[in-house]
């Protein structure tokens, strides 16, 4: 299960000395082909890190042959070094593997603001190593590299008939949707028009990724990317790719979602009846982002009437007087009031499946969350120490 699982990658996982640990933690994924096609999300947020902003260039003409990742940093607000460091990471890797700097996407994750000759240094050696290390059967070392404090890698791979998709990713904390909430690498063997890798990136990122809302906070670094080499030889149909690619981001958000920040609960809020997608997730994420709610969650209290509050904050159309409200099959509110006691719901299990039917449409949507707990206000405080 990694990234080297379809036929044409090769990987590696190293150890530079950026963690604190003896962990690896730089990463690098490379095309060999024969296709070099590409596609890639950032983060919307506005306060963008050194190599997203390296890594927007990149992708404009629809060609990535390496992506290069870091953790222990996230060279973000570092200033004119930070982004000469991504510069020189990128023409590192082009010149180990004799290929353009032009064609290099670079990832970092870690600590807002750490950038300084030592952390250089340690990156570009990381990544001269990793691309003397590479083999297809690096997957597993780089899932491990670009990990934070995730405590286990994320990795998944989906086949079909002649060819396949794999992928890996990251993520803990700082999970908010803006068009990526995470690092994840996806590569695929399929052959596919670069035109019809990014459209597929773009409806299985909106579907899934965007809709794992775990704290609210939206990261600097987020990236997606997705690389097809058409090693294979068998040619994808645009739906079926997309379905298969849909699914193999489906079980990485799903992955991430587990492994949030202190999490105890993983909240699946599934919205129905409502007029449209848009406002089905609208209401979805309204309860997702409400600590109250959440809170009560972690309590294993089945409080319903912080679901209607949050969702009466809402612009989504719908009578906050004849709505349904069920916790784990248990209906404890029908038409805006009570129905069955909130006692009979058992919340002492992980998973906890919010269902909210809101009765104006066939409109539905599914946001994942997770509960507020002290061990994550306990991580966030000494995040940085």
């Amino acid at each position: 299960m990694s990234v080297t699982a379809p036929q044409g990658f090769e990987a590696a996982g190293v150890t530079a000395g950026l963690r604190s640990t003896d962990a690896p933690d730089v990463a690098l994924v490379v095309n060999r082909g024969p296709l070099m096609h590409g596609a890639a999300v950032f983060t919307s947020n506005r306060a963008k890190a050194n190599p997203v902003i390296w890594s927007q260039q990149v992708v404009t003409d629809g060609r990535i042959q390496a992506v290069v990742l870091n953790a222990g940093g996230a060279n973000c607000f570092t200033g004119a070094f930070g982004f000469q460091t991504t510069h020189q990471t990128a023409e590192q890797v082009a010149a180990d593997l004799g290929i353009s700097a032009g064609d290099v996407l670079v990832c970092s994750t870690g600590l807002i603001g750490v950038g300084d000759e030592t952390f250089r240094a340690k990156v570009l050696s990381g990544a001269k190593a990793a691309a003397a290390g590479l083999s297809t059967d690096g997957g597993e070392n780089a899932a491990n590299a670009i990990l934070t404090t995730d405590t286990h890698a994320k990795q998944v791979v989906v086949s079909r008939d002649g060819w396949s998709i794999g992928g890996m990713a990251k993520g803990a904390g700082m999970l908010a949707p803006g068009l990526a909430t995470m690092l994840v690498v996806l590569t695929t063997d399929a052959v596919i028009e670069q035109p019809s890798l990014d459209a597929a990136l773009r409806e299985a990122t909106r579907v899934t990724f965007d809709r794992l809302d775990s704290d609210g906070c939206m990261s600097t670094n987020d990236t997606v990317t997705m690389l097809a080499s058409g090693a294979s030889g068998v040619e994808a149909d645009i739906e079926t790719f997309t379905a298969a690619l849909v699914e193999a981001c489906a079980d990485l958000s799903a992955q991430l979602q587990g492994d949030a920040e202190g999490a105890s609960h993983d909240v699946n809020i599934e919205v129905i009846g409502a007029k449209t997608e848009d406002e089905a997730v609208e209401v979805a994420r309204s309860v997702a982002r409400n600590n109250l709610f959440k809170a009560a969650v972690f309590g294993n209290d089945a409080n319903w009437g912080r679901v209607l509050a949050a969702i009466g904050t809402t612009d989504a159309e719908f009578d906050p007087y004849d709505v349904d409200v069920s916790m784990n099959g248990v209906r404890v509110c029908t038409q805006g009031g009570p129905d069955r006691p909130r006692e009979d719901v058992d919340m002492t299990a992980r998973r906890l499946h919010l269902l909210i039917d809101l009765k104006v449409g066939g409109a539905t949507a599914t946001v994942l969350t997770n509960d507020l707990t002290h061990d994550y206000v306990h991580e966030n405080s000494a995040y940085s120490s």
